[in-house]
């Protein structure tokens, strides 16, 4: 969140602010960094938009990404003696020209002080979405999104960093791993000798990459290996468009709450600009029942924390949707009789197929 401070109580003038206004990695594992700059960029949570806004400096377009600490996938750890660690994470998304992943480490001390080290990308690389766990005077840093070109799809990045001088060190690891994943939980064992994961989206390499992640694995911390805890055989689909083009269920699912809210105003622009996209006047009340299937089963739910994930229970087993802009994901909990799955396929894909007027595909994977 944005604060209003002043960059004059740290001296930051139009000129210091355009000599640290970028983003930078360090020459040594780690480089102390002192700016004046980034110190009140941390304090005042400003976007790269509203610094250089702020302060009339270059647009990025030019320059390239703002450094600014109002930034998400980024982990905070309290240690016990009152300093806060903050370890990379992501500013904007990738279509914005102030967008950047961080591989930077921040300490915020008791006192308020706050302190930047820097790192070359082969000691640390830009990393976001992952965990980190404290562990005596270690935090293990396990997983990552990253950029693209810096993925290794069979690998699972484990960095350990050391809070008395943090400095970086790659794992290397031995055994079974989930391989390259983020958005997951990391649970520290009783004994403190292992570390579990679960949860999270592994990046899988195909065409549509993010792939849930439906088992459990656990980090020897004594021996870096990875164990598989779970292989859970449970049925997964993923519904697509023919052709490939992005689905509209957000947007009609946005339109129909401005109808329900009784917003005209957004409910009729909501409206012109699906008219536009998808050629017909779409029936947005249709999708209230999208999942509703002509087979027993408890009422739909929606998740409190995901804005896009349903689920509903047959014979006592969840199944989830999940939706996205190119797909929906399907992830069956457990068994149920093949002739209620194919009953449900049917339904899912005829409704689609009604709502958008377009041919739907499911594949199981």
């Amino acid at each position: 969140m944005e604060k209003e401070v002043d960059p004059k109580i740290y001296g930051v003038t139009t000129a210091l602010f355009n000599e640290w206004r970028s983003p930078r990695l360090g020459d040594n594992n780690p480089q102390r960094v002192r700016s004046n700059v980034w110190e009140w960029l941390f304090h005042s949570r400003l976007s790269g938009y509203a610094s250089t806004k702020k302060m009339n400096g270059p647009s990025p377009f030019d320059e390239g990404p703002t450094w600014s600490f109002d930034r998400f996938g980024q982990s905070i750890n309290k240690l016990p003696d009152g300093r806060i660690v903050y370890i990379g994470g992501e500013h904007e998304d990738h279509y914005d020209p102030d967008f950047c992943i961080y591989n930077d480490v921040v300490v915020e001390t008791p006192e308020g002080g706050v302190e930047f080290y820097c790192y070359r990308n082969t000691d640390f690389p830009s990393t976001d979405f992952h965990s980190a766990t404290l562990v005596g005077d270690k935090i293990f840093i396990i997983g990552s999104l990253g950029y693209p070109k810096e993925r290794k799809l069979c690998d699972t990045p484990v960095y350990v960093l050391d809070i008395n001088n943090f400095k970086i060190n790659k794992v290397e690891t031995l055994g079974d791993s989930p391989g390259w994943i983020h958005r997951h939980n990391a649970v520290l064992s009783l004994d403190k000798k292992s570390i579990t994961i679960t949860k999270g989206l592994i990046d899988r390499g195909n065409e549509y990459s993010l792939r849930e992640n439906i088992d459990d694995w656990r980090l020897n911390l004594k021996n870096s290996s990875w164990e598989r805890l779970t292989e859970r055989k449970w049925p997964r689909w993923k519904l697509r468009r023919e052709d490939n083009s992005n689905n509209h269920i957000y947007d009609i699912r946005q339109a129909l709450w401005s109808h329900e809210a009784k917003w005209q105003d957004s409910y009729d622009k909501a409206m012109q600009k699906l008219e536009s996209e998808m050629g017909f006047k779409v029936d947005v009340r249709l999708v209230k029942n999208l999942y509703e299937f002509d087979i027993e089963h408890e009422p739909i739910e929606r998740d409190e924390e995901e804005y896009n994930v349903y689920w509903l229970y047959v014979e006592g087993v969840r199944i989830r949707f999940i939706e996205e802009w190119h797909c929906i994901q399907v992830v069956i909990e457990g068994s149920i009789p093949d002739t209620k799955l194919l009953s449900i396929k049917e339904q899912l894909i005829s409704k689609l197929a009604h709502l958008e007027k377009a041919y739907w595909i499911l594949e199981e994977y």
